[in-house]
């Protein structure tokens, strides 16, 4: 994986310095053309963003960051600036978060993406706070065996047994009640899909 994903980064930082041993200027306006063919205006106002955003990506100091904007965006500045930036910021929030449990799910699931790290830290820390103020300890035991290492499947999942326990305990207790119930003992979800078909 770290082969493939270093050879990746090769070829395109490679992509990226050819591009970059044309003038800014030439490479700046090819943009702007490609992306107005039909309107000078906008081919002038895109050309200014680019000509700027170029300049702007040859004087930041991130370099491991900096390769993340020229891979997602090999022939725009703006948006390379853009991601450079997002991604900067991504990269000083994840490096003050405390959470060791979240760190790591959001590192495993995105090893070389600070924006995506971020992301998966805060979602995964809101539900972890959700699942730490659950009170039906049934239904919480079974999402933490289906997804010990995964808070937001843990709530998705506390959720949907939840309700479905709920469903489950409004139903009269009938014959049909009673096989779903024998057909699947833990699970919650199950046994009210299994009703409802046998209704």
């Amino acid at each position: 994986m770290k082969r493939i994903l270093f050879l990746v980064s090769a070829v395109t930082i490679l992509f990226a310095i050819s591009l970059w041993a044309q003038s800014p200027e030439e490479l700046c306006r090819e943009i702007a053309q490609r992306e107005y063919p039909d309107d000078s205006q906008m081919q002038q106002f895109v050309y200014k963003q680019q000509i700027s955003a170029y300049n702007y990506m040859t004087t930041v100091k991130d370099a491991e960051v900096k390769e993340i904007a020229i891979r997602e965006y090999p022939e725009d500045f703006t948006m390379q600036k853009f991601t450079y930036d997002q991604q900067s910021s991504a990269k000083r929030y994840m490096s003050t978060v405390k959470d060791k449990d979240c760190i790591e799910i959001a590192l495993r699931e995105y090893p070389y993406d600070y924006t995506m790290q971020k992301f998966t830290y805060d979602q995964q820390l809101s539900a972890k706070t959700y699942m730490a103020s659950v009170a039906d300890l049934e239904v919480k035991k079974i999402a933490l065996r289906e997804y010990a290492h995964d808070f937001v499947m843990q709530k998705f999942t506390y959720d949907q047994q939840f309700a479905a326990k709920e469903y489950m305990a409004a139903m009269a207790d009938d014959s049909v009640k009673q096989k779903a119930i024998r057909e699947y003992p833990s699970d919650y979800v199950m046994q009210k899909y299994r009703y409802d078909q046998l209704k």
